[in-house]
């Protein structure tokens, strides 16, 4: 009889390991509890004046932090928080009138703060090859570096009180807006685009005198600038000027005396010398606010002393009477 066949007998699974079966048995470890959070933190200065901690916090992200939040008064050293100071269009508290850059003074002189910007002429730098403790070109490269502009010099035109007007700032921050080939052919060309538009031309002058790296060619400036302003008279457009502190030199012999109307900034310095100078000439001493606005305004050098904040208005006044006449006459 036949046998019939057996199943195989199954294989034996293999013994795990003995540290996989501890482990299987031991139980699960238990999660770990969540860092706390940490307290606000607080202090005396939160309890006392909460405010104060938001002028000091953290930008948010992506924003930059601001810089130079506070400005030191130059004539008592309190520190002054830099948005009243915009606000006050860089008037202290005591009344000095700080030195403003050229986009600023253009926002503050046009009507609504708008203008176009007018290109400054190029002219050959270093062309005597000029050098004292450093060279002359290098000079220049740390100025423009610095200002972020070409010369002294910027050139805008727009309108001031409604009348289309040519001005022209004086940057004193370029190697104290000293007048050099470059200055020249800036005011040259701020008044042939007068001429050119029958517009009038203003200047805000600020300048510590020539560029003596430069020599008897910025000296020729003096000159070649008194001709660009008898062009100005021979179109019958007035020059208005307004002397910043400080304006000094040659800039102060030539185009800053030569305007049809003479006004300034309170406080600002007018003179061609400094005043250290005189006295070591003279061997006297000066009377009190000498070569200030203010005394020259006293003397019959200057037409008027106008603070900053007015100063639009004002210059939107004279030119719409000035070219008023100037329209009749044509008329």
């Amino acid at each position: 009889m036949a046998k019939t066949p057996t199943k195989p007998p199954k294989a034996a699974k293999p013994a795990a390991p003995k540290a996989a079966q501890k482990a299987a048995a031991a139980p699960a470890p238990a999660a770990a509890p969540a860092p706390a959070a940490k307290p606000a933190r607080g202090g005396w200065l939160s309890k006392f004046a909460p405010g104060v901690r938001n002028l000091v916090a953290k930008p948010a992200a992506g924003k930059p932090t601001p810089e130079n939040l506070w400005v030191k008064d130059p004539d008592n050293g309190e520190m002054i928080y830099r948005p009243d100071l915009e606000a006050a269009l860089w008037v202290t508290p005591g009344g000095r009138h700080m030195r403003i850059r050229p986009k600023l003074r253009f926002a503050y002189t046009f009507d609504d703060g708008a203008y176009k910007d007018l290109p400054t002429p190029t002219v050959a730098d270093d062309p005597l090859k000029f050098v004292d403790d450093r060279a002359y070109v290098d000079r220049l490269k740390s100025a423009r570096s610095a200002t972020g502009e070409s010369d002294a010099m910027a050139l805008a035109h727009g309108k001031v009180g409604g009348v289309p007007t040519v001005v022209l700032v004086q940057d004193f921050a370029f190697m104290g807006g000293s007048l050099g080939m470059a200055a020249g052919e800036g005011f040259i060309a701020a008044a042939e685009a007068a001429v050119k538009r029958s517009s009038p031309l203003v200047i805000f002058t600020a300048a510590g005198g020539a560029r003596m790296q430069e020599g008897a060619l910025s000296l020729m400036q003096m000159a070649r600038t008194t001709l660009a302003i008898q062009d100005l008279k021979k179109a019958r457009l007035p020059y208005i000027v307004v002397l910043t502190d400080p304006t000094t030199g040659g800039v102060t012999a030539s185009y800053a005396m030569l305007g049809d109307i003479h006004l300034a900034e309170p406080g600002a310095m007018i003179g061609f010398a400094g005043p250290r100078v005189i006295e070591e000439t003279i061997r006297e001493t000066l009377p009190p606010g000498f070569q200030r606005s203010e005394y020259l305004l006293e003397k019959g050098m200057v037409d008027r002393v106008v603070p900053r904040s007015e100063l639009r208005a004002v210059l939107g006044s004279i030119l719409e009477t000035l070219m008023m006449g100037r329209r009749s006459v044509a008329a």
